[in-house]
């Protein structure tokens, strides 16, 4: 939908009509085509793309309404809006039925028209952006982000708006949350795709190594450097330069990296001369950047330039219903060309009782194991490691209460995550849960709803049957 100025088709076979319709709208910051008849509305409509249509009922080549039906040919979504003389309740009827967005009875007021259309146009737009949005997700997960859980769409959201843009970003988190996998994300959906994208651990190399790599050298600038090199700042020309763990770097090459980002030039270290570079630049730090702001161990200034956008990226145990959907990707992952592989009820118990300090990493780097060790296609306890292995779901001071209050969560938050586990411990049911949280069904649905949890939900009449008919089977996602 054109968002600067929105393209609107008129279709009356009264010239007055099309030129008030045309003189108003254009007043209010529409662009208008007029069409005396169906037939040029139809043509028109197939030649350019319009975000709303205005149309007679009568016309002398037939009916607006026939005409609603050429136009969602062409383009299923679009705002049609009737205009008749004839205001009643029968004709609103039909115009609905046969497909219009709505109608306006004659005469009417400009400001009526343009109120109705701007409310059309706000629902479309809506409508596109969560579909570009639902897409975009989806293809997040397929670079490696994944989750369902409210911190995670955040961040899906967060990834989008900052690849729109050239702005530099810093991503922060724990380690092992996935902070190179978001800088990937942001420069893949980028402009900047098609250019390098190259990454350094800032904490792996000293202060002269780290600006002789980043900014290049000049030969014999140091010991060892014995020609000419450009740095990653220059190899990185038209891409995204990814530098993680920020925190461990010296208060003088932050000032160097703040010159780079302020001018847009690099100078080699050992040379006088200086050359534009056009790279965008996404920081990454597993240490609290504000607070090393505050204490003087970390160059305001440049946190500041860093933080033009910023995500912080949730540990693992804020997002524990991600974890059944981390699992199946990276045992998937992990298996792939070796048949299909899968988890005995012990080891998903411990895999998704566990409150993974290391983060995600440590969750794929166990699966990782899990698979290797796996025999005729089943991970069982034994394949995990030691650990995770030895984590009992539910057990009073164990990893399922430990990871509810590891991080010491305000009480809405903490009760928030005490429904998400006792959903996953009974598959899910709300039924069984209500029982064990001594609610009834309804509140536990309105604790849903209101935290937005997504799981397995069983369907509430098998619930019921279950509850009068089978009340001694086993627990079961597919109750």
């Amino acid at each position: 939908m054109s968002a600067a100025q929105p393209h609107i088709l008129v279709a009356d076979d009264e010239r007055s009509i099309r030129l008030m319709l045309e003189t108003g709208l254009a007043l209010n910051g529409f662009r208008v085509t007029c069409a005396r008849t169906g037939n040029e509305a139809a043509e028109a409509a197939r030649a350019a793309r319009f975000d709303a249509v205005l149309s007679d009922v009568y016309m002398p080549d037939g009916t607006g309404l026939e005409l609603v039906e050429r136009l969602r040919e062409t383009d299923a979504s679009i705002p049609v809006i009737l205009m008749t003389a004839q205001g009643s309740l029968d004709a609103a009827v039909e115009a609905v039925a046969r497909g219009a967005s709505d109608f306006i009875a004659k005469p009417f007021e400009i400001a009526d028209v343009v109120a109705l259309l701007r409310r059309f146009l706000a629902a479309r737009r809506e409508a596109d952006d969560a579909q570009q949005s639902a897409g975009a997700e989806a293809s997040l997960e397929s670079s490696g982000l994944i989750g369902r859980s409210a911190p995670m769409l955040m961040v899906y959201k967060l990834v989008a708006q900052a690849a729109r843009s050239d702005a530099t970003v810093l991503i922060t988190g724990e380690s092992g949350t996935g902070k190179e996998v978001v800088a990937r994300s942001i420069h893949s959906y980028s402009r900047r795709s098609s250019r390098p994208f190259l990454s350094v651990n800032c904490s792996g190399l000293t202060e002269t190594l780290l600006e002789a790599e980043l900014f290049g050298h000049m030969r014999g600038a140091f010991t060892g450097a014995a020609a000419d090199r450009a740095g990653l700042f220059e190899a990185a020309e038209g891409g995204t330069l990814f530098l993680d763990e920020l925190a461990s770097t010296s208060p003088a090459f932050q000032a160097s990296l703040l010159r780079v980002l302020q001018s847009g030039e690099v100078r080699r270290v050992g040379s006088t001369q200086t050359r534009r570079v056009n790279v965008r630049v996404i920081g990454a730090s597993n240490a609290p950047l504000k607070q090393l702001v505050e204490s003087g161990a970390f160059r305001a200034d440049l946190y500041y330039r860093l933080t033009v956008l910023s995500i912080d990226l949730p540990p693992l145990r804020a997002r524990v219903g991600d974890v059944p959907l981390l699992t199946a990707h990276f045992v998937q992952r992990f298996a792939e060309g070796g048949g299909p592989v899968h988890l005995s009820r012990e080891a998903q118990a411990a895999l998704y009782s566990y409150g993974y300090p290391g983060n995600v990493r440590e969750l794929e780097n166990a699966l990782r194991r899990a698979v290797v060790l796996s025999s005729n296609g089943l991970i069982t306890l034994d394949c995990l490691p030691p650990d995770i292995a030895a984590s009992t779901p539910g057990a009073a001071g164990g990893p399922a209460v430990q990871r509810l209050i590891a991080d010491r969560p305000p009480m809405e938050e903490l009760q928030r995550r005490y429904l998400e586990l006792i959903l996953e411990e009974t598959g899910w049911n709300r039924r069984r849960a209500a029982a064990i949280l001594s609610l009834d069904r309804r509140t536990v649905q309105r604790l849903i709803a209101r935290y937005k949890l997504q799981g397995g939900f069983a369907d509430d009449a098998a619930e019921d049957e279950d509850a009068e008919c089978n009340v001694n089977a086993p627990d079961s996602v597919d109750e």
